[in-house]
């Protein structure tokens, strides 16, 4: 077992895992409660047609962009984090790590207090506690690395399909059919742009660390039916399971609802392992960020940051939206820099051993900050912005500042 989970270079090929293994994990990542919890405020939020439009438009822009970035980190064998070095430089490269892994221990802290308010709300166990047990037991399993991931979404991916099918049931049986679901208006709308933006915001931070995970995978073309099938198909499954039962009863949050539909017991443990497998996920991925910063064990660094998630864990709950729609605007520039930089010189990422990385590369930092300004100002979509202000920027603005070196 690598203490280190090759978290500063590149995955050996002996190493490496099948399509199937990989798959359930990313399956695992995206299998997630708050994409329910997401559409659960869509459903109750938008038409039949607006909630559809919304979906498929937001998970294939995710799709897309986290093919391309699983992509590059299996045919390189390099985590998110290495490959930003090679766009970044060195000690640029710390901002995106700092930034993608610091959302993911928001994500972990979401993630437990997920879990713990529904079964306070069921057993009347202090919520504290809960989330203290649960925090803690979830940064203990995410030590074991990327084996332990595929062992636990392999159980978790089939439970949370079979019981979120199971509520869509009970939800269009409980309206009359499909036709009277279809016709359901909402008394409260929110505009389309800004449901694809909670729609891609759902996974754009964990989406920009697919390389983290499919690094793993054998074949390099592998790594985007694998991203398709999680960011496309699988995200698109949970928004569906969040979205029916809450366009019935008026509710959207995903505990509320399976509690209406008198679900909360099978509930309780298929979301539980369901947050876990996506938890662990999340502090595998930070601590390979903070890893990048300091150059001390991944491992470590995955269980002091489930410390912190658990610790926060109540306040990331209550400012979610808040939280979706910071990561729609700050994350996207961060991949679509990488992306550009590989597009752009593919040849120099050929030979990890003999690459050589300056030590901060302005232009990238430069093309962050303004895909930001873009995602905030421009209009339209915020991710779909936010990515190609950055990518577009760096095109521009690295062969520029480089010849003013």
């Amino acid at each position: 077992m690598s203490l280190d989970n090759f978290s500063l270079k590149p995955v050996p090929q002996e190493q490496r895992k099948g399509i199937v293994a990989l798959t359930f994990v990313m399956l695992g990542l995206t299998f997630f409660s708050a994409s329910m919890w997401t559409g659960g405020t869509l459903g109750s939020s938008l038409t039949y047609n607006d909630f559809w439009t919304a979906v498929i438009i937001g998970n294939l822009m995710l799709g897309i962009y986290t093919s391309c970035l699983g992509y590059i980190g299996a045919k390189t064998g390099l985590t998110t984090h290495i490959l930003a070095r090679y766009s970044f430089g060195v000690k640029g490269s710390w901002l995106p790590s700092l930034l993608l892994g610091g959302t993911q221990v928001g994500w972990f802290g979401v993630g437990v207090a997920m879990f713990a308010i529904p079964v306070n709300k069921v057993t009347g166990i202090d919520v504290n506690w809960l989330i203290l047990g649960s925090g803690a037991l979830m940064t203990v399993t995410v030590f074991f690395g990327i084996s332990a991931l595929a062992a636990l979404s392999a159980v978790a991916v089939p439970s949370i399909a079979l019981l979120g099918s199971y509520s869509v049931y009970l939800a269009v049986t409980e309206v009359g059919g499909l036709d009277v679901l279809r016709n359901l208006i909402p008394e409260q709308q929110i505009s389309l742009s800004m449901a694809i933006t909670l729609v891609v915001g759902s996974f754009i931070s964990a989406g920009s660390l697919t390389a983290d995970f499919v690094r793993f995978g054998r074949v390099a073309k592998q790594a985007i039916v694998i991203s398709m099938i999680a960011f496309f198909l699988g995200n698109t499954l949970m928004f569906l399971f969040g979205a029916a039962g809450a366009a019935v009863k008026g509710l959207s949050d995903i505990s509320d609802v399976m509690m209406a539909q008198e679900l909360i017991l099978p509930a309780i443990l298929v979301l539980g392992l369901n947050i876990w497998t996506t938890n662990d996920n999340a502090l595998y991925a930070s601590g390979l960020g903070f890893a990048n910063i300091t150059g001390l064990s991944s491992r470590i660094w995955s269980v002091a940051n489930g410390i912190i998630g658990t610790l926060c864990a109540l306040w990331l709950y209550n400012h979610f939206v808040d939280w979706l729609t910071f990561l729609s605007s700050a994350i996207p520039p961060v991949g679509g820099v990488i992306i550009a930089d590989y597009l752009l010189r593919r040849n120099a990422y050929a030979n990890f051993e003999q690459a050589k990385f300056v030590t901060i590369n302005w232009a990238a930092l430069l093309a962050v900050a303004i895909g930001i300004v873009c995602g905030k100002f421009l209009p339209g979509i915020i991710p779909f912005n936010a990515v190609l202000g950055g990518a577009l920027s760096y095109v521009v603005l690295n062969p520029l500042i480089g010849k003013l070196k």
